[in-house]
């Protein structure tokens, strides 16, 4: 299985690691910045780099040939229905949040606001809509009291994504296809950024 990776940051260098524990060839990592963390990760594994024309969109000639699924690790593009249609698969993505519950880019700092006592991880299509696609797998974990979003992202929703991503891959060699659970629309809720 050939993947190419989107991402950035730890959960970008975090997200390759694992692909590697899984045998499947990394094609590609794509990146915002050419400075990124995960582009010098990828760069030390001799795998090819590509940084983004335009930040919020990834487009079909930025994706790896030959590539059967595009995985996002702690990217903020858009993944393009051109670059969508380039994979076989088309593409996954985690979310750490119960989807529909939570969708945008504050989800965790939205769960510790609105005070859930639990939280979870989504992984699921990339589709026209951010954060709406079909679930391919979802798990989810307590809220310790008193505990800060990056508390919880470290603690339980960033290996939570690992885990959930690992199996969905695995899923995806064996199958040559992906679980498709459509999310319910009556429970969707947004998490825009919050004002620091």
């Amino acid at each position: 299985m050939r993947i190419t990776l989107v991402g950035s940051r730890h959960f970008g260098v975090t997200t390759l690691n694992m692909l590697r524990q899984h045998g499947v060839v990394i094609a590609g990592v794509v990146v915002a910045d050419a400075e990124d963390r995960l582009a010098a990760a990828a760069r030390d594994a001799g795998i090819a780099v590509t940084v983004q024309a335009d930040p919020k969109l990834v487009v079909a000639g930025e994706i790896a040939a030959d590539t059967d699924l595009i995985v996002t690790a702690h990217s903020h593009a858009r993944i393009g229905r051109d670059a969508l249609a380039a994979a076989k698969l088309g593409g996954i993505g985690y979310h750490p949040s119960l989807l529909p519950r939570h969708r945008g880019i504050a989800a965790v700092e939205w769960t510790i606001r609105e005070g859930d006592p639990i939280a979870g991880g989504s992984v699921y299509h990339l589709a026209d809509r951010m954060d709406a696609g079909a679930i391919a797998a979802q798990e989810w974990c307590f809220v310790k009291k008193g505990e800060t979003a990056r508390e919880l992202w470290e603690r339980a929703l960033a290996p939570l994504g690992q885990k959930l991503l690992g199996e969905v891959i695995e899923y995806a060699k064996t199958h040559k296809s992906l679980p498709a659970k459509p999310q319910d629309e009556q429970f969707a809720t947004s998490a825009p950024n919050l004002p620091k």
